[in-house]
């Protein structure tokens, strides 16, 4: 049963939950080279939206609900554990990390600090996740929440969603479809609804800075509910999401960001999928371009990409060429897994092109 509080479009079916599976966290957040089930694609590695500045909860935690230049006495021991926690997961001492927040809990605790509790819960979940331990994450995520929504905050803060979106994720991971599709939708719609209504607030009243973190937390349900979807199968719904998010990426943070190289290859992916060769060559090949542009960490991939995209238009030679080049990077990386991947690629090209003389 979920928590007091939390979302009513994720309670609803909270009544029918099955057990649950804990799958390798790789899959569902971090990724790598990953092959396609089915085919002979390689997922370039997920990377996190440029985080809102405001009220959107950050990955490792970097939120306004606890703001450092606000700091009193009482708080700085509470401060102080946040801080070395949040070290400790950069370096990936992930039980340490874990260690240290149950102190700062306990201290958030005995001094009823609101702000730190929610805080602490919420860098709770996140270590949680990271180490695939997806129902005890769960059951943070809902507790942050829960404090929250016993507040003053509303349900469609920028917070609760990206909570939300996280517990979607978690579902989607264990395989309880109805939940994932009820997080993901209550997400989207929320936001959708949430931006249209912040329209044409005047500065004033909304600065544009929080109309841009809105945009960018739906820029992030929209390229996670696409991962789901291109998961399940359900490809021509996964463009669509795929095509939203790329256009929010691109207006907000620019056709050279990080996440618009990746958006670009992602959809090319999912068009790929569709038989649609051409209309994805066209993304990949942009995406490659702009990879090489910025010096983007995980071109080799976007290059492989492209390779596989030219096999399924038959263009071997090309693809020879660009795999060799996707190959040479990985390499000097140090990315085994892709330096795998591809090799294996290159030995099914070697398959089609001798079948197809």
């Amino acid at each position: 049963m979920l928590a007091a509080g939390v979302p009513r479009a994720l309670s609803r079916l909270a009544a029918r939950r099955p057990p649950a599976v804990l799958p390798p966290l790789r899959a569902a957040w971090r990724g790598g080279a990953r092959r396609e089930e089915g085919g002979s694609r390689t997922g370039l590695a997920r990377r996190r939206w440029a985080r809102p500045v405001g009220g959107a909860l950050g990955f490792l935690g970097a939120l306004s609900l606890f703001p450092r230049d606000d700091e009193e006495d009482g708080e700085d021991a509470i401060i102080l554990l946040l801080k070395r926690a949040k070290l400790c997961v950069l370096k990936g001492e992930l039980g340490e990390a874990e260690r240290v927040l149950h102190q700062a809990l306990r201290l958030s605790h005995r001094s009823d600090n609101r702000k730190a509790i929610v805080y602490t819960y919420s860098m709770m979940a996140n270590v949680a996740f990271m180490q695939g331990q997806l129902d005890n994450a769960e059951k943070l995520y809902k507790a942050s929440m829960s404090y929250l929504l016993a507040g003053d905050t509303k349900e469609d803060d920028n917070a609760i969603l990206e909570m939300s979106l996280k517990l979607a994720s978690i579902y989607a991971a264990q395989k309880q479809h109805k939940l994932a599709l009820a997080g993901y939708e209550f997400c989207i719609l929320t936001l959708e609804e949430k931006i249209a209504k912040q329209k044409d607030l005047p500065e004033d009243v909304l600065p544009a800075e929080e109309k841009t973190n809105t945009r960018l937390l739906l820029g992030m349900s929209l390229d996670s509910y696409a991962r789901y979807l291109l998961d399940i199968n359900q490809l021509p719904v996964a463009q669509k999401m795929y095509e939203k998010a790329l256009q929010i990426s691109n207006d907000v943070q620019g056709e050279t960001h990080p996440q618009t190289v990746v958006l670009m290859n992602d959809l090319a992916t999912v068009l790929d999928a569709q038989g649609h060769y051409d209309e994805a060559y066209s993304y990949v090949k942009r995406a490659a371009e702009l990879a090489k542009e910025t010096q983007h960490p995980e071109e080799h991939m976007v290059l492989n990409n492209l390779a596989a995209i030219l096999m399924h238009k038959e263009d071997f030679l090309q693809a020879k060429q660009v795999y060799e080049e996707a190959l040479k990077q990985a390499q000097q990386k140090g990315d085994v897994a892709s330096v795998q991947h591809i090799q294996e690629e290159l030995a099914e090209l070697a398959k089609r092109r001798k079948g197809s003389r």
